[in-house]
């Protein structure tokens, strides 16, 4: 018996259910000297490898760099240019902020640290230290902001850490989301996202993307929040309070993403004639699993205690394996390392997620359950942003036979039956086909 597997797990059996698991940002560059795969310690993501068929992935398609949205919307099977209306909506959507379709804008935003007088970024992300409590008192301040302009209002909503969504509106006209971002990081390319290499480190003013009075009005309100924002927050108590003890404030925030409208789709349950939940932590994916029909079992924010974390993790997947026929289980862990260059870091993630969750996971599993394991997207210390490169996959059921790879590193995965599967949108039909789940 390895790592505690049940005996008899045979290639004639029955497939019942499916677990879904995507570590976030997982994989590096093909590349790369050597991979955080390839470095880390995890037999048991390696022995789910040696009993699977494998492959690798392009989460949207080959040359596409993809943000987690797009990225988590193509892999549960919808082709993303067709069903996707902006980042912002589903972080609303996820944190639960209601907003008036066709007329609002949303975003989805980041607190940061600049220079107030010039507009200096210092940091995109306050440098990852700010709490959740923090960010909710920030966040009143400019709540229900009056901005002066076209009877023109904002709403903002601390999420998790420094993330947020703000809400812009006027009484009087309907507002495009046809706006470019503030965020330097990102320009946007239609409805989505680009990573910007090298960006100069400023607030960008947000400038309309369309010539028509519903967009210059949005990019007029949105640069008026953000002045009003920076004013306010960097007097506000918590901030004095961060400096005083050598934090950077939380000063300014950044908008990007903008969208007025819920993506609509087939429902999971249709689609696949399956019942389907979803399992995460961050506002967007839980929004993508409310705008497309799942059953959302929102996760607590990870602590500094990965074996409690991933304790409650694995009891809200082994309970929802008993009630579903597909559950998806979204792992955050290997991805903020990965922005911030941290190859140690990343690694320790991995590790953890192996030793916690899928190592207890091996031991308990239904003899019934499928294993499929992907990442919605690469993250390489060496790039320190999302690129295009393929992840790797692995398919462990009891009546499909384990092709030759024996470890779970992207090389390694480039060589089994799988194969190279072009687009993300068609992984889950392909696995759901070739295990006859039901």
């Amino acid at each position: 018996m390895v790592l505690g597997v049940k005996e008899g797990y045979s290639t004639m059996a029955r497939v019942g259910r499916l677990l879904y698991l995507v570590l976030d940002g997982m994989a590096d560059r093909l590349d790369d000297p050597e991979t955080t795969l390839e470095k880390a310690y995890k037999p048991g993501l390696d022995y789910i490898a040696k009993n699977s068929v494998c492959g690798v992935m392009y989460p949207i398609g080959k040359g596409v760099a993809p943000e987690s949205d797009a990225a988590v919307i193509s892999i549960l099977g919808y082709e993303p240019h067709k069903y996707y209306t902006g980042r912002g909506p589903i972080e609303a959507l996820g944190a639960n902020m209601p907003f008036k379709e066709g007329w609002e804008v949303v975003f989805r935003s980041n607190f940061a640290t600049v220079e107030p007088g010039t507009r200096r970024l210092i940091d995109r992300r306050v440098g990852r230290s700010l709490s959740t409590e923090e960010a909710r008192e920030l966040a009143k301040a400019v709540d229900d902001l009056e901005l002066g302009l076209y009877d023109g209002y904002a709403r903002v909503k601390a999420t998790i850490g420094h993330r947020a969504v703000v809400v812009i509106g006027s009484r009087r006209y309907r507002l495009s989301p046809m706006v470019d971002n503030s965020d330097p990081a990102y320009r946007r390319k239609g409805l989505i996202s680009v990573a910007v290499d090298k960006p100069e480190p400023y607030i960008r003013r947000v400038e309309p993307l369309e010539d028509t009075l519903e967009a210059r009005i949005a990019s007029e309100l949105a640069n008026k929040f953000i002045e009003k924002s920076i004013e306010i927050l960097d007097k506000h108590p918590v901030n004095r309070v961060r400096r005083e003890k050598g934090l950077l404030p939380a000063n300014a925030i950044l908008l990007r993403d903008a969208g007025n409208k819920i993506p609509r789709a087939t429902p999971l349950l249709e689609k696949y004639g399956l019942k389907f939940a979803l399992l995460a932590e961050m506002p967007v994916e839980l929004g993508i699993g409310r705008a497309f029909g799942a059953y959302v079992c929102e996760l607590p924010p990870p602590t500094d205690n990965p074996a409690s974390d991933y304790r409650i993790r694995l009891e809200h997947t082994l309970l929802m394996l008993k009630r579903y026929h597909i559950v998806y289980v979204h792992l955050k862990g290997p991805d903020e390392p990965g922005h911030d260059g941290d190859y140690e870091l990343k690694k320790r993630r991995i590790e953890e997620i192996d030793k916690y969750f899928v190592r207890p996971l091996l031991e308990w599993m239904p003899e019934d359950l499928a294993i499929l394991v992907t990442a919605d997207h690469a993250t390489p210390p060496s790039v320190k942003a999302h690129t295009d490169d393929p992840v790797p996959v692995a398919l462990m059921a009891p009546n499909i036979k384990p092709d030759q790879v024996g470890v779970f590193t992207e090389k390694a995965c480039m060589n089994g039956e799988l194969g190279v599967i072009e687009h993300g949108w068609m992984l889950l039909p392909k696995i759901l086909d070739m295990i006859k789940l039901g």
